[in-house]
């Protein structure tokens, strides 16, 4: 079974290691499972517990985009939603994947609804000067052209719904 080396740094200078279950590799487009382990506490959106320990995820790196796609499932295997990550980048050398976390994340459920989260963790980035107005200005610029490509029907890409 094939592995693929996640790196995934979170500022100032978190970052988690592991190695993941390929489901398939497409290049530009790498899709791996995991399980949600470490948690301090469930993630819970607009009132709804999402995210646990032991739950499941496929997800979705895309080189050279700033995000990826999680898709999240509970312990008897049912859809939960899509967690997206806005990221500074993802790069790809072999079969290690490397990312940087911006922070801002959005969830968005089954029905479609999105919410975007981790607002305030980034404004504290910012006031702490662990990143610039800058890459604050980029973090928010993407999770915008998600958030309108939600709107309007544009996002996630088909590919996460083959897998």
């Amino acid at each position: 079974m094939a592995r693929v080396h996640l790196i995934y740094r979170r500022i100032p200078n978190r970052i988690l290691e592991r190695d993941d279950e390929v489901v398939a590799d497409l290049g530009e487009v790498i899709v791996a499972k995991s399980r949600f382990e470490g948690m301090l506490a469930p993630l819970k959106v607009d009132g709804v517990e999402v995210i646990k320990n032991g739950y499941t995820m496929v997800y979705f790196a895309f080189v050279g985009k700033s995000y990826d796609i999680l898709k999240v499932y509970d312990e008897e295997g049912n859809f939960k939603g899509l967690y997206v990550d806005v990221l500074a980048y993802t790069k790809r050398e072999g079969n290690t994947i490397e990312m940087l976390d911006l922070f801002l994340d959005i969830f968005i459920f089954p029905d479609g609804r999105a919410f975007l989260l981790d607002e305030d963790e980034l404004e504290m980035a910012l006031d702490y000067g662990l990143v610039d107005r800058e890459t604050f200005d980029f973090a928010y610029r993407v999770a915008r052209e998600i958030m309108e490509d939600i709107g309007r029907g544009k996002f996630p890409p088909e590919i996460v719904w083959k897998y």
